[in-house]
């Protein structure tokens, strides 16, 4: 049982280290040259701490029922079903079974909440440019007459590129286009979607330090990734020259569940798009290895009991 307990904990231990490993993880410059594989590090630590954290609370509840793992949970299952309920189990297997009930359940909630308001959102968002913004097919975007430089994107299935008319009278053509490729990278890219766990998360976990560190450094992370796109096509200048004039313009944030082009991580991005983006090397390799690891123990523990019921 202590392989089991080791296998689930150990997904744990970026949590441990606390939030001044994650500003460490977040402000790496290897990070910054590679965001593709830094943000699949970031889901890999967020899903397998929670899965971790569940797994282990399991696996302290049924170790009095079984000495390996998956049998204890065979023998609380065949329990439950057959009416005998909770046989077996202390106080402590209680309240570690509680304990990953509880979370499980709080986690799902607090998911469930963050996608109901983002949605909502997004429909009010969509609603409101559809009735004041003028849609611009050369571009395939809208656009608001407001005069300060604003450029977002609503994602979704009815995405929404938005742009203002001061953006339309500032930028030249090359960075326009750059822009508009950059907001399209995070619709296409389906980057809300990677970005909504870590919203879940920084919400559930308010009064951890990391959740929020974690939420921060996603979203820097998929703005670099949008950028690698836009340079590909137009190459670092026309970017950060527009990159430049929209944060010096800008009208404020934009609104929540948009991605907006001078939000996130200007000055990073800034300096990452004038000093070059550099050669990645061997360093995805090692950080999608580390991945898995961080993802293997925790799913270990969760998918052994099934596996060994098909065996």
């Amino acid at each position: 049982m202590i392989a089991w307990f080791v296998a689930a904990g150990v997904a744990l231990l970026p949590l441990t280290l606390g939030d001044r490993a994650a500003r460490a993880l977040a402000g790496a410059s290897w990070a910054h040259r590679c965001p593709r594989a830094a943000l699949v590090l970031w889901q890999a630590i967020g899903l397998g701490a929670g899965l971790g954290a569940v797994g282990l609370g399991l696996v302290a509840a049924v170790a009095p029922l079984a000495a390996v793992f998956p049998h204890g949970m065979h023998t609380l299952v065949r329990q439950i079903a057959g009416g005998h309920g909770l046989d077996g189990l202390g106080p402590v297997h209680l309240l570690a079974l509680a304990w990953s009930v509880g979370l499980l359940s709080w986690l799902t909630v607090h998911t469930a909440r963050v996608v109901r308001r983002t949605v909502q959102e997004r429909r009010r968002q969509r609603l409101l440019i559809d009735l004041v913004a003028d849609h611009l097919p050369a571009y395939d975007a809208f656009v608001l007459p407001v005069d300060g430089q604003l450029a977002y994107c609503v994602p979704g299935r009815r995405r929404r590129i938005v742009l203002s008319k001061g953006t339309l009278d500032t930028l030249t053509p090359a960075e326009l286009e750059a822009v508009l490729r950059h907001e399209r990278a995070h619709a296409r890219g389906r980057h809300h979607l990677a970005m909504l766990p870590f919203v879940a998360l920084s919400h559930a976990f308010s009064w951890l330090p990391s959740a929020r560190t974690a939420r921060q450094a996603v979203a820097v992370l998929l703005e670099m990734i949008a950028d690698d796109h836009a340079c590909r096509a137009h190459g670092e200048l026309p970017l950060a020259r527009a990159l430049v004039r929209m944060a010096a313009g800008g009208t404020g944030p934009a609104a929540s569940g948009t991605f907006a082009l001078a939000d996130a991580g200007v000055v990073e991005r800034l300096q990452r798009l004038l000093d070059g983006r550099g050669r990645p090397g061997w360093v995805p390799a090692v950080v999608y290895a580390a991945a898995v690891l961080q993802l293997s123990g925790p799913l270990a523990v969760l998918v052994a009991p099934v596996v060994c019921v098909t065996l």
